[in-house]
């Protein structure tokens, strides 16, 4: 005698969609679009280019004296002007200059060194910290190695790209909110977080010009691709910017700097 079918089996099978292994209605999740940057490899290489024609050696605008005074200046700059964290470590580098000189200072006396910086406080509890795990774990100096950095109290992955390049030369990206900014507005490597924008800036730049790339960027974001009003009449790369917001395609004069300061110098003389 044949079993009876069971209700299960003689019911007519329900058609999946695709994608889906319920074969519910419910809409397969879409895939998430594959962020790159809207310029060719030439295009990148000639944007860098004008920036290496107008600033040949950019420098960074903290003022330090080694690779520790730069580490303790990039850490109190969170949130805070490159101008007032000048204006806190002159007076503070003269007399500590090296975790050892800093430890023996002591917290109070480089919160009073610092007091007109941004969350000064925290931040001088981390310069303490910071010296003493450099003298206790690295011999008292400052690594190359960004693993390392950023172990160190108050240091994050910017902080140490900023000490990678500008004390050891090495070709990182430091993201900032104007190198942030830049990526997404142009189109120049699109993404989401500074490390996505970091890793696609990494992987479009020449070799040739990553040495001082984050300085370029940082002040084409501060000077010229403003937050709130992009000056596009002042940039020299305005005929190959894709941004949606720029107001000409017609590029600035390409000139060093140096030589528009002068300029300007002598228009202003009687």
């Amino acid at each position: 005698m044949a079993s009876p079918k069971s209700k299960e089996s003689s019911m007519p099978k329900k058609e999946l969609l695709p994608g889906r292994r319920d074969g519910s209605n419910a809409k397969p999740r879409p895939q998430p679009v594959r962020r790159s940057s809207r310029y060719s490899a030439a295009e990148v290489h000639e944007i860098f280019r004008r920036f290496s024609v107008q600033r040949p050696e950019p420098k960074g605008e903290l003022e330090h004296v080694n690779a520790f005074t730069l580490l303790v200046a990039v850490v109190l700059s969170a949130q805070a002007t490159d101008a007032g964290v000048n204006k806190a470590t002159r007076a503070l580098f003269k007399v500590a200059d090296t975790p050892q000189k800093m430890l023996a200072l002591g917290e109070a006396k480089v919160g009073d060194h610092i007091r007109t910086i941004g969350l000064w406080r925290n931040k001088a509890k981390n310069v303490i910290a910071l010296s003493q795990a450099l003298i206790r774990d690295h011999g008292g100096e400052v690594s190359d190695d960004r693993d390392q950095l950023v172990k160190l109290p108050g240091v994050g992955r910017k902080t140490a790209n900023v000490v990678l390049n500008m004390a050891f030369g090495q070709h990182t990206m430091a993201v900032d909110t104007h190198i942030f900014r830049i990526g997404n507005r142009l189109g120049l490597a699109p993404g989401k977080t500074p490390e996505q924008v970091e890793q696609g800036l990494l992987k479009i730049i020449p070799d040739e010009y990553m040495r001082h790339a984050h300085h370029w960027l940082i002040l084409h974001g501060r000077y010229v691709c403003k937050a709130r009003r992009p000056d596009c009449p002042a940039c020299i790369i305005a005929d190959i910017c894709k941004a949606q917001e720029k107001t000409t395609d017609v590029p600035a004069p390409l000139v060093p700097i140096a030589s528009l300061e002068t300029a300007v110098a002598e228009n202003q003389e009687p």
